[in-house]
């Protein structure tokens, strides 16, 4: 009797969950599509109060964030650690980090037509970060992750 109260119990919760989703808001849709015509394999994330959306453009993976009114806030391309230019290559190896693992790399694009490199690095499995370089290589901040 217990095991059925609890499987009616997560199925009304599901449903309740379900209810809840809304769909992306037009804007973004219309704001991606003029930004990124020839954008494929199209998925929209929202997460109530921005919407990322993961995309394949030329054979490169990207996401886009937009807030809910259709406004870009930036873009991120997968980079690979080996294509970054040498100057934030030197930067990084001239960082406190340089000895840290290197798991990813991103091409950040911002509002206003400039453009970040984004590197994670990670020491212990409790210590990961994300470190923010100019295209000059040098580190303009860094975050902490999980």
């Amino acid at each position: 009797m217990r095991s059925k109260i609890l499987l009616i119990i997560s199925l009304f919760t599901g449903l309740m969950l379900q209810a809840q989703v809304r769909e992306v808001p037009q804007p973004v849709k219309e704001a991606f599509e003029h930004q990124y015509p020839g954008a494929e394999d199209v998925e929209y994330k929202d997460l109530l109060v921005k919407v990322n959306v993961h995309f394949t453009l030329d054979d490169e993976n990207y996401i886009a964030t937009y807030n809910n009114k259709g406004s870009w806030k930036g873009s991120e391309k997968e980079w690979d650690f080996e294509k970054l230019p040498e100057a934030v290559k030197d930067g990084f190896s001239k960082s406190k980090y340089a000895d840290w693992e290197t798991i990813e790399s991103a091409l950040l694009y911002i509002p206003g037509g400039m453009e970040q490199y984004r590197i994670l690095v990670k020491k212990s499995d409790l210590q990961k970060k994300y470190l923010f370089f100019s295209t000059k290589g040098r580190l303009l901040r860094e975050s902490i992750t999980l």
